[in-house]
């Protein structure tokens, strides 16, 4: 019997025809692993349709690809398939104006956890969230690990993949919405107004926002610390700021 620590999780998909399959069909993946120095044909075109499908590719040791896929057949080449469709960030503007609302978003620069990202997208669903955006990648996509995560909230929050977060700042901006990103050395959370159209940017949990995107912000917001260590975990942190933003907005 096979010990169910090795089976696959249900957003795996192993093998050449299977991986092949998925992306003709246009199935949402987040991202395609292929065993280190694999360059057999098949797989050249598998990576080449990957490709023209904006599908993010990575190398990997054939034995996390065994772990991965509960030690099936994979021949050399695994996708991670998304728990849910994704949305367009013009598709979230949509549903916050079909509310008469503000937008309301949350964007995550590069937040690798997917404990951390389904927790997330739980706060944001309590807490009228309208979308949450993520980079297509150095990041954790709508994975099982996400969906279960999440409590169930990811079936009802939309979440968009941009190819760089600061040229989506950029665009934000121009459509008048307020950006806040959540850093070190900032204003005190408690003393902004998000009552506005506004984005709460939330970076890497090692790392914290990047130089660039931390330029692009309108404001950076900080929480209060008395205790020894200087940071919290990014869910915990994200959830204090879009808890204050419902208050101010409610």
């Amino acid at each position: 019997m096979k010990d169910k620590a090795t089976e696959p999780k249900p957003d795996v998909i192993a093998g050449r025809n299977p991986v092949s399959e998925a992306i003709r069909s246009r199935r949402p993946i987040d991202k395609i692993l292929v065993a280190r120095g694999e360059k057999s044909g098949a797989i050249v075109g598998i990576l080449a349709k990957a490709k023209e499908n904006d599908i993010p590719v990575k190398e990997a040791d054939r034995t996390k690809l065994d772990f991965l896929s509960g030690h099936a057949a994979h021949q050399g080449i695994i996708a991670l398939a998304a728990a849910k469709e994704y949305s367009t960030v013009e598709e979230i503007f949509d549903y916050a104006a079909e509310k008469g609302e503000p937008p309301f978003l949350v964007v995550l620069d590069e937040v690798e956890d997917p404990h951390n990202l389904g927790a997330i997208i739980r706060t944001a669903e309590c807490t009228g969230v309208h979308g949450v955006i993520i980079p297509k990648r150095r990041s954790a996509g709508l994975s099982y690990t996400v969906g279960k995560a999440s409590a169930g909230a990811v079936e009802f929050m939309r979440v968009a993949r941009v190819t760089n977060i600061a040229s989506l700042i950029d665009e934000l901006k121009q459509r008048g919405v307020w950006v806040y990103g959540a850093d070190m050395n900032g204003t005190d959370y408690t003393k902004c107004d998000m009552s506005g159209a506004c984005a709460i940017v939330v970076g890497n949990e090692g790392k914290g926002i990047s130089r660039l995107v931390r330029e692009k912000c309108d404001v950076i917001v900080s929480l209060p610390m008395k205790g020894k260590i200087n940071s919290l975990n990014a869910s915990v942190a994200a959830g204090i700021l879009m808890y204050h933003a419902f208050g101010t907005r409610a």
